[in-house]
């Protein structure tokens, strides 16, 4: 990091970027942003919004990794293209963090991953509810039972594109949660015309059982956490285990936290989360479309 800040590139600035990410990257003073999408009237926006000099907002990405390639990156581009800008990045050696997915399917996020070992370019998946406050919480609480629900008013989806890009946050937080190794996988729902409606996920093992549900129909959109151990139970509703107060959004939902994780593993002060691990999180998720889809 030099006197001015650890140069960092938010790619793609979509809703994710706009209201997760950039709120909390764009008000640290020790990163010097660097923005890129093709929309030129939404980065001049958003870059004077977040005081990003002009030199400093890109249309390409190859303009971007043309210059100096910047320290570190965050991808927030369509899971679509996921593939190629991450590709990129790790080619030209940038430190990347992307949102999960990966990809939408096992062996294009396997693709990745190899990619990452190959080039040995450190990549980090954005499994956020794992640095929710709450959540972290719950990770260190008896438990027994772990029940998740999260449902949608009414959003039925293509089912490959909810499994992956929705359904995926409720896979990896029943695997981080579990407290042992799980040998019973079991998934259940209802896919109609290829539009998901709802699906159930339970992993179990010696003496637990997480069971995770998403209901696209449920006229409410909702998150809760239920755990239920050593004759305790615990409710956390929306990541929020009970009132936060004027705690910012990206604090409670982890979004704070894990962009702290990865920046701090770029300056080398702490080590990247298991790639592997992650794409374990993939395979699952490969699994539920595989036994729903037909």
């Amino acid at each position: 990091m030099d006197s001015d800040g650890l140069a960092v590139a938010v790619i793609g600035l979509g809703g994710i970027a706009r209201q997760a990410y950039l709120p909390v990257l764009g008000t640290r003073a020790d990163l010097r942003l660097r923005l890129v999408t093709r929309d030129r009237g939404r980065l001049d926006a958003l870059g004077e919004a977040y005081r990003v000099p002009a030199s400093c907002r890109f249309t390409e990405l190859a303009a971007l990794l043309g210059e100096a390639p910047p320290a570190a990156a965050f991808v927030h581009v369509a899971t679509v293209a996921h593939a190629e800008v991450v590709t990129r990045l790790l080619d030209a050696g940038v430190p990347t963090y992307v949102d999960k997915p990966l990809a939408d399917t096992f062996a294009e996020s396997r693709a990745l991953v190899g990619h990452a070992e190959h080039t040995g370019t450190p990549l980090m998946v954005g499994f956020n509810r794992r640095h929710a406050p709450a959540y972290v919480a719950a990770a260190r609480a008896p438990r027994e039972t772990v029940i998740l629900q999260k449902n949608e008013t009414d959003a039925p989806g293509v089912l490959r594109d909810v499994v992956f890009d929705d359904f995926i946050h409720v896979a990896d937080t029943l695997r981080f949660l579990a407290p042992g190794e799980v040998s019973d996988v079991t998934v259940s729902g209802r896919v109609e015309d290829g539009m998901l409606e709802h699906v159930a996920l339970t992993l179990s093992g010696p003496g637990f059982t997480c069971f995770g549900a998403m209901n696209r129909r449920a006229g409410a959109k909702a998150e809760r956490l239920q755990l239920i151990g050593d004759g305790h139970r615990r409710d956390i509703h929306d990541l929020a285990d009970g009132p936060t107060g004027w705690d910012p959004v990206g604090r409670v939902k982890g979004i704070e936290q894990i962009c702290e994780h990865f920046l701090a593993a770029v300056r080398g002060e702490t080590q990247y989360p298991d790639l592997q691990d992650a794409l374990a999180t993939h395979e699952l998720c490969e699994q539920v479309v595989e036994r729903l889809d037909g």
